[in-house]
């Protein structure tokens, strides 16, 4: 038993002594400018609570992302927004308690904000507005991640994330584009599965003169019902054919259609398989193009 406690009491003392020798280290003062004491042990401080903010931001994110994907019913665009604000809170908040045990008050830190914000105010004006439109996304909703869009550029894609700078859109071809969060908030944009993913299409083709106009319905609605994506053949949302207009070398018709939640984020593809049909069934009729 003496043994034991002259063991602690050696212990004791060497830890004494190390945390001892290591103090003149961490009260060592890196900066003393204006009234702010930055020291070693306030640094090191700084860095770890630091880390520990990004660490418990990583580890929320990741346990939303498998609430999501173990429960199918759940909003997974409430879940993103959620991590997202989870995100950016937790590393303001750890970057403010950071300032503070590197011994640099808030106050002091406002003085100094405001001088670089006029120096830098127009280079950073471009990645503040991003910034503040990517939070105007999350918030309002008009644009959730999984949302099929299409861009005044053209480009047509499913956004997969919507982050501090720029919106990434995932086109068909597998093609990440990545725009600008201000883009979203003064442009034009087309979201086509913002309310609902069923919508009609208007698929146009001519045949010539002469040709019976029943025949050709008949043709066009036998086309239609052959493609998957059609979204009913009765009802209120059949297909329809449309004479629309007596062009100069043809007679211009439209198939109407009502397509199906599959086909939401397939322009292109949808467009090719309702003419690759219509084409087959006008010359099974024998009727000319």
């Amino acid at each position: 038993q003496q043994a034991g406690e002259r063991v602690r009491d050696a212990a004791g003392d060497a830890a004494t002594q190390g945390w001892s020798d290591l103090q003149p280290l961490l009260d060592f003062q890196l900066l003393h400018l204006a009234g702010i004491t930055v020291s070693v042990g306030g640094l090191v401080a700084a860095v770890v609570v630091f880390v520990l903010a990004w660490v418990a931001s990583a580890l929320l994110r990741r346990a939303l992302s498998r609430y999501g994907e173990r429960n199918d019913h759940s909003n997974k665009a409430a879940l993103y927004t959620l991590s997202r604000l989870v995100h950016y809170g937790l590393l303001t908040a750890g970057i403010l308690l950071a300032l503070n045990l590197a011994g640099i008050p808030l106050g002091k830190f406002a003085v100094f904000a405001g001088a670089i914000g006029v120096g830098l105010g127009f280079g950073l004006q471009a990645i503040f507005s991003n910034f503040i439109s990517g939070l105007i996304l999350l918030f309002d909703r008009s644009l959730k991640v999984g949302d099929f869009v299409e861009l005044d550029a053209g480009i047509r894609g499913t956004v997969r994330a919507i982050n501090i700078r720029a919106t990434r859109i995932t086109t068909n071809d597998n093609i990440d584009v990545l725009v600008p969060n201000s883009e979203f908030v003064t442009g034009r944009v087309v979201n086509w599965t913002h309310g609902s993913e069923s919508r009609r299409i208007r698929v146009p083709f001519g045949v010539a003169y002469g040709v019976d106009k029943e025949l050709v319905k008949k043709a066009a609605l036998e086309a239609a019902a052959q493609v998957p994506f059609t979204l009913a053949t009765e009802g209120e949302k059949r297909p329809q054919v449309w004479l629309t207009k007596f062009g100069d070398s043809a007679v211009e018709f439209e198939l109407v259609v009502w397509l199906t939640d599959a086909a939401a984020r397939r322009n292109a593809a949808i467009d090719a398989a309702y003419l690759w049909e219509i084409d087959t069934a006008l010359k099974a009729h024998g009727i000319e193009i």
